[in-house]
């Protein structure tokens, strides 16, 4: 039987990944510092504990290889037009605004979808500590499972 302590712990495993937004990587302290200290104390805890763990590395590798696409469509788009073998090629350079490049689109593209990507996680991670409240298990979506 799973007890209202079990519950609150478990949902302050969720809820301590807020905590990014005052502490560095707080995303990843916070759930680590709750679940180490109480996993032993139930397997509920014990399940979501990982479960979140799982979940935030699953987020960090995906903003990661978001990241690794993303960033060479703003570069490319930055030094497009310039002769690096010509050493006066800088005074010749200007920013064109009035005609974007499909670059800067792909790139911008890519952005919104990361904002998108980070509202959904916001989401789901009310949404697990919701169900971890009302005592049922959470599978996160789109998670590698890192720990089992």
């Amino acid at each position: 039987m799973i007890d209202n302590h079990q519950k609150n712990i478990a949902t302050f495993i969720h809820l301590s990944t807020f905590s990014r937004f005052f502490i560095p990587f707080g995303n990843f302290m916070g759930p680590i510092v709750l679940w180490i200290s109480n996993k032993d104390k139930s397997e509920f805890i014990d399940s979501h504990g990982k479960q979140i763990i799982n979940f935030q590395i699953s987020i960090l590798l995906y903003a990661i290889i978001l990241g690794t696409l993303t960033i060479p469509f703003f570069i490319f788009k930055i030094f497009n037009g310039i002769d690096f073998l010509d050493f006066h090629a800088f005074e010749s350079f200007h920013i064109n605004i009035g005609k974007p490049s499909p670059l800067l689109y792909i790139g911008g593209a890519l952005g919104i979808l990361a904002v998108i990507g980070f509202i959904i996680e916001l989401a789901l991670i009310v949404v697990a500590s919701l169900k971890a409240r009302d005592g049922k298990l959470y599978k996160y979506p789109f998670t590698i499972n890192f720990l089992k």
